[in-house]
């Protein structure tokens, strides 16, 4: 119900999913016939090639193997890079330093707002496979009506980063047992800006942390 570009169907005790993006669709099975079933229907009302088994798509990378999948977003993600000028950067350990500060720094110094709109809506698109960025680039993502240089300096340390991790995604293997997990924390008037309580949230898929 959330997704209303997904769709489901169940037969007995198999199931087929089918994902549309404008006129681009990933599907999959339990069963081979269920999959077939779909091509052939679809060829019959549509004018469509098969592209074989799923291995990129919108900037996703997914490698499939006896072991498990892997889904990362490396290609995108050196694209970025160099679309920032930031292939050449020094690289950080992390996203952001654990002393990291940041307020709306009224009396800082303004810098060109459309340059770090592109930077955020950008790394929002990676987040799609690297959930070790998002709080950080939701973070940054606060302070777009009013950017100061503090501002894009911190962003600009979320590229640093990537710059030593551009090949980390998330990894599903075939035996982990897929139970979502779900872990929260907050705390009392952590929010230096209004005073509210801040908290966090993780997911895990099995053994993967999807969110």
């Amino acid at each position: 119900m959330i997704d209303k570009t997904l769709f489901i169907k169940k037969s007995n005790s198999e199931i087929i999913l089918v994902q549309i993006y404008v006129d681009d669709i990933i599907f999959g099975a339990t069963k081979d016939s269920l999959c077939e079933e779909l091509v052939a229907a679809m060829k019959g009302e549509f004018e469509m090639s098969m592209m074989g088994e799923f291995s990129f798509f919108l900037g996703l990378q997914v490698k499939q193997s006896e072991y498990g999948i892997f889904l990362c977003q490396s290609k995108y993600c050196k694209e970025i890079l160099k679309k920032f000028e930031m292939e050449s950067c020094k690289e950080a350990s992390t996203s952001m330093p654990s002393s990291c500060y940041m307020d709306a720094d009224v009396a800082g110094k303004g810098v060109d707002q459309s340059k770090y709109k592109g930077l955020i809506g950008s790394l929002l698109y990676l987040t799609t496979s690297r959930p070790d960025i998002m709080f950080v680039v939701c973070l940054c993502a606060r302070f777009q009506a009013n950017i100061k240089e503090s501002h894009i300096k911190i962003a600009k340390r979320i590229f640093k980063y990537l710059k030593g991790t551009t090949n980390v995604g998330l990894w599903y293997p075939s035996h982990s047992p897929i139970h979502l997990i779900g872990y929260s924390d907050s705390n009392f008037a952590g929010c230096k800006l209004d005073q509210k309580r801040t908290s966090g949230t993780c997911l895990l898929l099995g053994s993967s942390l999807i969110s």
